[in-house]
């Protein structure tokens, strides 16, 4: 727009157009023209998206079960698992549960079923004392009764032992475990070991000394009624360049990419219920998606943009979330640099793999597993190869036959971000003993807050993998009543 207006003025000062106070406007474009202004470049990096198997273009359900899936996760699961039993245990037979014998040590391969007592259960919305449960829902189903059942193909043992510890594991795990059974059917367990994080990749050298940064946010929820507009405009403003002094301006203009990472609309829940709409219902009910459109397009003017589906999008419900469907941003699909893309999203920014979720996979994890932080919880699901192993247990996916999008096979990621959390936090993985690899391998975790709640979005370095907090407030410009001065 500024451009614009400049453009105009030269237009009508060529022209010998000298009506009203053109005449000093005209003077200041003359000292404008005769100084030297830098225009700050935006850098950028080369994108590589890697939602193939997050993708059901090409998957056609016949029915299918849930069986194939968990099938799949325990055969591949088993051929990362082999190499580090027999670096671990030599000397110990490999053996399924069908083949346990009393007394002698051996390891087995399977998948945790994780026994709750409070775990919920849909028949109990039909029970006829339904009326006696409690109005507060729990936050977590972990009891202190809680015990694990390791399962493969012939069987399934209760496992036992002072090592094994149901409040980590959740169900859909897959360990080794070594130990003997017992009289009592029981296998009294000594060690478990994990899959370990996946082999990684270097990053890449920069040829240039300057930086480069991912933008990650979260929980925009444009549209909501404790939504600040204002504090998303700002958000936009600063990202694209048009806030701050050249300082701020020189490092947005490193920002090399922003990924919105889920929840970026908030519906109107009574609008929902699956009845007839007015027209006046149908106008409120796009409002928000009409808002966030036009948040997309400033963004995707600026640098490329990618957008995740959230458990509150107009996305399905069940995992992996396919794109939401570009009708919906019909300002933003006009920009090559807008991309719509899954839930979970992976993709390489300049060799830097890049993977996160919307947060249902971490969310449901606090549920039915005990951690102090979040980030344990991240860091469990790469030690276990596996972002959503609860997943179909307690979190909905849908039934794939030929294989298991959710587990890492080939390349731990550099980043891995999980979206829609309480607060900022982030830890650098740098474990040698939870790593197959052993060539210094490092991933940054990071856990993105709700921007609509704390005005904070996150910027991780693409060089050094320092990650940085960007927090906008508009409390300075918000007006006072009398009553409040």
């Amino acid at each position: 727009m500024f451009s614009l207006i400049i453009a105009v003025l030269r237009i009508l000062k060529l022209s010998g157009f000298e009506a009203g106070g053109f005449v000093q406007l005209f003077g200041v474009l003359d000292e404008m023209e005769e100084m030297d202004i830098d225009v700050i470049q935006r850098v950028q990096a080369t994108y590589v998206s890697h939602n193939e198997k997050f993708e059901l273009k090409k998957q056609k359900y016949k029915g299918q079960q849930y069986s194939q899936l968990y099938f799949f996760r325990l055969t591949l699961t088993r051929k990362f698992l082999n190499p580090r039993v027999q670096e671990r245990w030599p000397s110990y037979p490999v053996t399924n549960i069908l083949g346990l014998e009393e007394g002698k040590v051996c390891v087995v391969i399977g998948t945790l079923y994780k026994q709750m007592k409070l775990k919920p259960n849909i028949l109990d919305e039909y029970s006829k004392e339904r009326s006696v449960v409690g109005l507060v829902a729990p936050s977590n189903f972990t009891d202190a009764d809680d015990y694990l059942i390791l399962e493969d193909e012939s069987g399934r043992v209760k496992l036992v032992g002072d090592c094994v510890t149901p409040s980590v594991y959740v169900t859909g795990v897959v360990v080794a475990v070594c130990g003997q059974a017992g009289k009592d059917g029981e296998f009294h367990v000594d060690e478990i070991l994990e899959p370990g994080l996946a082999p990684q990749p270097a990053i890449p050298e920069k040829k240039s000394d300057g930086d480069k940064y991912v933008a990650l946010v979260s929980g925009l929820m444009c549209g909501g009624s404790d939504t600040n507009p204002l504090q998303v405009q700002l958000l936009v403003d600063h990202l694209t360049g048009h806030l701050g002094e050249v300082q701020e301006q020189s490092l947005s203009a490193q920002i090399v990419h922003i990924v919105i990472a889920g929840d970026s609309v908030q519906l109107q829940a009574q609008a929902l219920h699956g009845q007839p709409l007015s027209s006046k219902e149908q106008h409120k009910l796009i409002e928000p998606v009409k808002e966030l459109d036009l948040v997309l397009t400033q963004l995707a003017s600026a640098m490329p943009v990618d957008i995740m589906p959230g458990a509150k999008d107009p996305a399905n419900f069940s995992l992996p979330q396919q794109p939401l469907h570009k009708c919906l941003f019909p300002g933003a699909t006009t920009y090559s640099t807008f991309v719509a893309a899954t839930n979970p999203h992976q993709f390489e920014l300049d060799g830097v793999m890049v993977l996160g979720t919307s947060g249902q996979n971490i969310d449901d994890l606090g549920k039915y597993s005990l951690a102090d932080d979040p980030l344990d919880l991240m860091e469990r699901t790469l030690r276990w190869r596996q972002i959503a192993p609860t997943a179909p247990d307690t979190l909905g996916c849908y039934p794939f036959h030929d294989r298991d999008p959710f587990l890492i096979e080939q390349t731990s990621p550099h980043i891995y971000f999980c979206g829609n959390q309480d607060k900022f936090s982030t830890r650098l993985l740098r474990d040698k003993s939870i790593f197959t690899g052993s060539k210094g391998e490092a991933v940054r975790l990071v856990c993105i807050p709700r921007f609509a709640e704390t005005g904070t979005a996150v910027l991780v370095s693409l060089k050094t993998l320092e990650c940085q907090c960007l927090t906008l407030s508009t409390s300075l410009l918000e007006i006072q009543s009398p009553d409040d001065m």
